[in-house]
């Protein structure tokens, strides 16, 4: 192999000399040799090239200074140039600055969901700012680049940024688990959105959007695992790192033979490696579960006379006017229905239950139930109960919930339904206040024990039916939230001698004690206790549901609301990453890559 020439001045030390300013009228800056005169550069330093640029271009002017005019001219000519180049440095950096504040503005249009070009508007309230505050500065603030097309760049090269953070950032994963939903947008185009929390070694988790992928045509389960296989590809995941995989149980992710749950099994088994735990969204089945209060003479009722005071504007303003009247706790009524939130409208109803009556009556609207006292019962009671089930709801919905935390609430909750028939039965409604009060009224009829008894019951079985596929899990599952509470002989072979070490050592049980389970498990040897660690950086990436999968589809539609239907998949999803994502965008790389220069 022939080895490249050197060129002969890489090997000559060749230093700029002092006397060369005087004799030729040139400097040193940065590793070139400058023309104080006309500025031109001189890449060597060899006396040959700086003499032969002077006595061309400028020695008939200049030869005729010596001595101290000399001097004092090559002085000048010094100031006049690092003035020059001060110039152009502070001007770089400004151009660099004005660049950075239009991919800030970006990224705050982007997580605040506002149109693209509403950073001409803010360019406009900039400079307006600017004229009365700092007059002399306002010409600095013209120099941000704020347009439309400007902002939709920024937006794809910040979301492209994270896009490639997040791929490094899971290069250093030990396992993860995807979350997976489906759902049209406003222009009924189907949207699937994955998210994905893995932990690396240290039990650091990474939880984030892996992406939002447009599916065109069917939405089979075999449309979705495609998409989940181009983003397992373009994030770079090894399947055999793969947990879990949530969905919210729909025929298409979890059916038996083509759903997606079945075709990532059938990949899997290529491989030969173990199946994906699949979990069914805790909170969907906790939904599920309410249905079976279906109370239909309740609510029936309930949403008719709501619907009737707030669907004429008439009767809306009349009613808070007569409620303003009376100085009553609440100005109005809801208007929402869904299960999720009926124990707050039930409640409210029940609180305003003699107002409303009565102004009813004022626009001749009679309803008997009103002054049914068993529909009154039913009414207390069936706000007491969805009141618990939007508190148990709540509870599943809180952020950063491991697996097992939220097993702890389905179990306390079930326990508390058991509870709840037990007091029911015997007529104590301690844990039921709107019951409670309603009995301290004394009402004509007693309470219709044998109907809110069998309601409880019913959903008591509804419970045990949904969340059985949990309970399968139990065992893992109270192996990693508490490993020193288990029976070392009910576990698996292969965790026992671990566990027999674990379960002896004081200071581990108290580091238990006062730890959180990702520091505990991050704080135990390796070498000592391998599978337990495995184990636990298994559990750890588990979704208990898809209640962040379904509240980024609500910011998504958001972002794509009717007024912005034409928006784009290509600008909608670096659009969405940004507005969801924990990760901040590497602004200083991004300015890196390009040329900062000015807005025009």
């Amino acid at each position: 192999m022939m080895m490249s020439r050197k060129r002969k001045i890489d090997s000559e030390c060749r230093i700029f000399k002092e006397q060369w300013t005087y004799d030729y009228f040139f400097m040193q800056y940065k590793e070139r040799a400058v023309c104080l005169i006309c500025q031109n550069i001189v890449s060597v330093f060899k006396i040959y090239n700086l003499r032969r640029h002077y006595e061309t271009q400028h020695k008939d002017k200049y030869d005729c200074l010596v001595g101290e005019v000399r001097k004092d001219k090559i002085l000048k000519l010094k100031n006049t140039l690092t003035a020059h180049q001060n110039t152009f440095v502070k001007q770089k950096q400004l151009n660099i600055s004005s660049l950075r504040a239009s991919f800030q503005v970006a990224k705050l249009i982007a997580r605040t969901g506002r149109p693209f070009m509403e950073g001409e508007f803010v360019k406009e309230c900039l400079l307006s700012v600017a004229k009365e505050i700092c007059p002399e500065k306002a010409d600095l603030f013209s120099t941000v680049s704020l347009s439309g097309p400007t902002i939709t760049r920024r937006i794809k090269e910040m979301g492209d940024n994270l896009h490639q953070h997040l791929q490094n950032s899971l290069k250093k994963i030990s396992y993860f688990s995807l979350a997976l939903y489906e759902s049209n947008d406003v222009r009924d185009s189907a949207q699937l959105l994955i998210f994905i929390r893995g932990t690396n070694d240290y039990f650091e988790v990474i939880e984030e959007l892996a992406a939002l992928q447009s599916i065109k045509g069917t939405t089979t389960g075999e449309d979705i695992y495609e998409k989940v296989c181009q983003t397992m590809n373009g994030l770079e995941l090894d399947w055999a790192k793969l947990v879990s995989v949530t969905t919210n149980g729909v025929p298409s992710m979890v059916g038996s033979k083509k759903g997606v749950i079945a075709c990532i099994n059938q990949e899997m088994d290529k491989h030969n490696h173990s199946h994906p735990i699949a979990i069914h969204c805790l909170i969907h089945h906790q939904a599920l579960c309410s249905k079976s209060l279906k109370w239909n003479s309740v609510m029936k009722i309930v949403v008719s006379c709501v619907n009737f005071i707030r669907a004429n504007a008439l009767n809306h303003r009349q009613f808070q006017g007569f409620l303003s009247e009376l100085n009553v706790e609440y100005g109005d009524v809801h208007t929402e229905i869904h299960w999720l939130s009926r124990g707050r409208v039930l409640k409210r109803f029940y609180d305003l239950l003699p107002q409303i009556t009565t102004f009813l009556l004022s626009k001749n609207k009679e309803i008997p139930e009103l002054n049914d006292a068993e529909w009154k019962w039913h009414l207390a009671f069936l706000t007491d109960v969805t009141e618990l089930l939007n508190n148990f709801n709540m509870q599943l919905q809180e952020k950063g919930k491991l697996i097992c935390d939220m097993q702890s609430h389905v179990k306390a909750f079930e326990v508390k339904l058991g509870l709840l028939i037990k007091q029911v039965k015997e007529e104590n409604f301690c844990h039921l206040p709107t019951t409670q009060n309603l009995l301290a009224e004394k009402p004509l009829i007693a309470f219709p024990n044998k109907t809110c008894v069998d309601s409880l019951e019913n959903l008591q079985k509804e419970f045990q039916f949904r969340f059985k596929e949990l309970h399968l899990h139990e065992q893992d599952i109270q192996l990693f939230r508490n490993p020193f509470s288990v029976d070392i002989e009910n576990v698996d072979t292969i965790y026992q001698m671990e566990l027999a070490e674990l379960q002896n050592c004081d200071s581990l049980k108290d580091a238990f004690k006062s730890s959180s389970l990702h520091n505990f498990y991050a704080s135990l040897p390796s070498e000592t206790y391998p599978h337990l660690r495995n184990h636990a950086l298994k559990m750890a990436t588990i979704f208990g549901s898809t209640y962040f999968c379904e509240n980024t589809f609500s910011r998504m539609k958001h972002l794509k609301s009717p007024t912005r239907s034409r928006l784009t998949d290509a600008n909608l999803h670096p659009l969405l990453r940004l507005a969801v994502t924990n990760m901040e965008p590497d602004i200083d790389h991004l300015i890196s890559q390009k040329q900062a220069h000015s807005s025009h």
